[in-house]
């Protein structure tokens, strides 16, 4: 028994300092990078914006009657968006149209008037000229032509007061007619079908702006440059944009226009910076991050890629590997590199961003070693 005991706790020595040892090792991680980020000069943060945009209102006092968009509806310029109570404008503009045809059959009975008179006038020349009749019926005559003449000036100058009437009970009740400004998406609706509205008052219950909308053509995302970092940037720059909302999206702009003045508070520069193309997920407000480039970038630049650190990079017969760790082990990856993103190197193989590589591998580390990373 007593020999038994010895072996045993012999192999348990022999094997306990002839088993292998992990070897200690530094990682970085592998991870998924951008081609186009190796052209960035400078970064900003920001919002998008709707360089054009409105809160709806009228110009007329009354109560909303009809409301006919929504969050979210598309307008065209001139579109019928929301109605007024337009019952006494339309009874104004319907008296002024009265009015109207009134001043026209004026015109029409004084130009009867000077017709006439006109005919009488001839006639009495004729008759002085023959002295049939005095020269003082011929001189009652001219008086006679002179004030019917005067009297279709008159009824025409009504007419044209009439007809400016007229014109004016018309805006009125157009007033009532909260059409859309331009084209646009409605962003909010401040008023219900019912609720007073009176833009010009601060009455209690009272409504200002029906609708908000903006023109979604123009968003742009204003950033701030701080002005000890504005001679990096220039009108004109080419820029990329990512949009927190679409982290995986990433969109082509350029400064479109730089703000001639600094905040003092936040010693920055606001810059406007315009998307190459809209795309029809970006909304006004989301947050933005911009990437001031040195040149422009294709489409194919802003694909993503995987990378890893260079010195993670080494030889080993022949082939460029990489050492990723796998369930404790190292494992020889063979990779293809590409372009020098930053303080990284894209790379092709059988890789997965998240993984973890070993970093400056020694010379002698084989593939299938042991290998312990530090813990955090």
């Amino acid at each position: 028994m007593l020999g038994v005991l010895a072996l045993a706790v012999l192999a348990g020595v022999v094997w306990y300092f002839t088993k292998p040892r992990p070897i200690d090792v530094q990682t970085t991680p592998i991870v998924t990078t951008y081609p186009s980020q190796q052209f960035v000069v400078l970064n900003a943060t920001g919002y998008v914006v709707a360089q054009r945009k409105a809160a709806i209102a009228s110009k007329a006092t009354g109560r909303l009657v009809w409301l006919g968009v929504a969050e979210g509806s598309r307008v065209k310029a001139g579109d019928v968006i929301a109605r007024i109570d337009n019952r006494d404008v339309v009874a104004q503009a319907q008296s002024a149209e009265a009015a109207v045809r009134a001043a026209r059959a004026n015109v029409q009975q004084a130009a009867v008037e000077r017709d006439n008179a006109a005919v009488e006038y001839r006639r009495n020349e004729e008759l002085v000229a023959k002295n049939f009749i005095s020269r003082s019926a011929l001189d009652t005559a001219k008086a006679r032509l002179d004030r019917a003449q005067a009297g279709v000036a008159s009824a025409r100058a009504n007419l044209n007061v009439a007809l400016a009437n007229a014109r004016n009970a018309d805006v009125a009740v157009d007033y009532t007619q909260i059409r859309a400004p331009f084209d646009g998406v409605i962003l909010s609706k401040s008023a219900n079908v019912g609720d007073l509205v009176t833009p010009f008052s601060n009455a209690t219950d009272s409504k200002g702006a029906v609708v908000s909308m903006a023109d979604m053509s123009t968003l742009e995302v204003e950033a701030d440059v701080s002005e000890s970092s504005l001679s990096k940037v220039h009108v004109g720059q080419p820029a990329e944009i990512v949009l927190d909302a679409l982290p995986d999206v990433r969109f082509r702009g350029h400064i479109d226009r730089m703000v001639p003045t600094v905040d003092r508070a936040k010693a920055t520069v606001m810059t406007k910076v315009k998307f190459d193309t809209i795309d029809d997920r970006v909304l006004p407000e989301m947050s933005a991050k911009v990437s001031f480039l040195s040149q422009p970038v294709s489409a194919e630049q802003q694909k993503p890629v995987v990378a890893v650190a260079g010195d993670a990079i080494v030889g080993r017969d022949g082939k460029r590997v990489v050492f990723v760790v796998r369930d404790g082990h190292a494992v020889a990856v063979p990779v293809t590199t590409g372009a020098k993103i930053g303080d990284t190197v894209a790379i092709e193989g059988d890789l997965k961003p998240g993984e973890k590589a070993v970093a400056k591998p020694d010379k002698a580390l084989a593939s299938g070693a042991l290998v312990r990373a530090p813990s955090k």
